[in-house]
């Protein structure tokens, strides 16, 4: 039997490894340079934070908010006959600077496009420096920090499914885009300087050989399993909560109300999470998600009819499944116990990248549960109402 190439396969990880590992030791000896601000605390690294949270805040306070638009959307002559409306709000897995574009739709494939694939994409290119730069300013605080800044969005969330319901009134669609691209331009402007690396570009300085080989890894493939799967149910409360509680009889206040207390909950949700992964496994911190999310969502939501029930759902919903992104920073660390050579950033893209498979996928799939639903006025509660098979 020919051993060399496990011998070379072997060669090639230690040498990955190596590099690896000097280059997260380069980055703590930069911190006895004078001009390197220190990790996990400081002005820099705290501004750094914020800018982080602001940006998370307007990249999926938004797409978090979609409800508003999706009851909106229903209602209105030019999108009433499509199946597709759901299909915006899952594909608008961040908000961006192309937002005015979707004020020119006529019909929903137009939405598609610009309100939902064009804010993912220019959401991406915007939350990028967050995830890439986020190892290098927090080390033992980095689940903590994540934490605070998917916060953000559960923050951003309490206001615009208000201010979207007022501006969708008065203004109607096409003005409410118009509005919302310009406030999603000009509120980042003050915090782009401090969203920044905090260790500088070194020329001459050998670079890590990214692998993806942790792609094969056992452990990633069950924890990128899972976050598929958590995604495919994720978005839908925050999507139908308004048309459901409308078609229960809530008033348009109450309707967009049930969103902005769910982005409430997360906020507690986000904060408390990444605190527990900085201390806990990730098995422990998914479990207490998803054992969380699935009792409110059978127990509460199936069974609600009446509002302080929802709300009740509502918070629930919030602080078990608002924080399961929170949990990413303690899976990371397990992948890289197994694979020391596998990068934070890599790791990071390809476990959102799971996410916005089943966060995509999600969209179509609710249209054809609630076209196919036969529970409707046969089962009790929420499940008899046309949801069900969502629920």
């Amino acid at each position: 039997m020919n051993h060399s190439k496990p011998l070379s396969a072997s060669s090639d990880t230690t040498e990955e490894q190596e590099i690896a590992i000097c280059h997260e030791n380069e980055i703590k000896e930069f911190s006895n340079d004078t001009g390197l601000h220190p990790m996990d605390g400081g002005f820099h690294a705290w501004m750094f934070l914020a800018a982080s949270t602001m940006i998370e805040a307007l990249v999926w306070g938004f797409a978090f908010a979609f409800g508003v638009f999706q009851s909106y959307y229903r209602d209105n002559e030019l999108f009433e006959d499509s199946n597709m409306v759901a299909a915006i709000g899952t594909c608008a897995t961040g908000a961006a600077y192309l937002g005015s574009m979707g004020s020119f739709s006529t019909n929903v494939t137009h939405l598609v496009l610009s309100q939902g694939i064009g804010f993912g994409v220019g959401g991406c290119i915007a939350y990028s420096p967050s995830i890439l730069f986020m190892p290098e300013w927090f080390d033992k605080k980095r689940g903590l920090a994540f934490g605070v800044v998917w916060a953000g969005s559960g923050l951003s969330g309490i206001l615009f499914p208000i201010v979207l319901e007022r501006l969708l009134g008065q203004f109607g669609f096409r003005t409410t885009l118009r509005i919302l691209s310009g406030v999603l331009f000009v509120l980042p402007l003050p915090f782009l300087y401090f969203h920044k690396p905090r260790v500088p570009i070194q020329k001459g300085v050998a670079h890590r050989r990214l692998t993806t080989r942790f792609l094969y890894n056992r452990v990633f493939m069950i924890y990128q399993l899972v976050n598929v799967f958590e995604a495919l149910g994720f978005f839908l409360p925050g999507i139908y909560l308004p048309s459901f509680a409308r078609y229960i009889g809530f008033s348009t206040f109450l309707s967009s109300l049930t969103v902005t207390v769910l982005n409430m909950a997360s906020i507690f949700g986000s904060i408390s999470m990444g605190f527990l992964s900085d201390r806990c496994d990730a098995l422990t911190c998914v479990s207490i998600s998803t054992i969380g999310t699935v009792l409110s969502v059978f127990l509460l939501w199936g069974f609600s009819t009446k509002i302080p029930v929802l709300l009740v759902f509502c918070v629930a919903y919030g602080i078990f499944a608002g924080s399961f992104s929170a949990i990413w920073s303690a899976m990371i660390r397990e992948v890289q116990k197994v694979d020391s050579s596998a990068d934070t950033t890599i790791i990071f893209s390809a476990i959102a990248f799971g996410r916005g498979v089943g966060n995509v996928a999600s969209g179509p799939f609710s249209e054809m549960l609630i076209k196919v639903d036969n529970w409707q006025g046969h089962a009790r509660g929420a499940y008899g109402s046309g949801y069900g098979l969502i629920i």
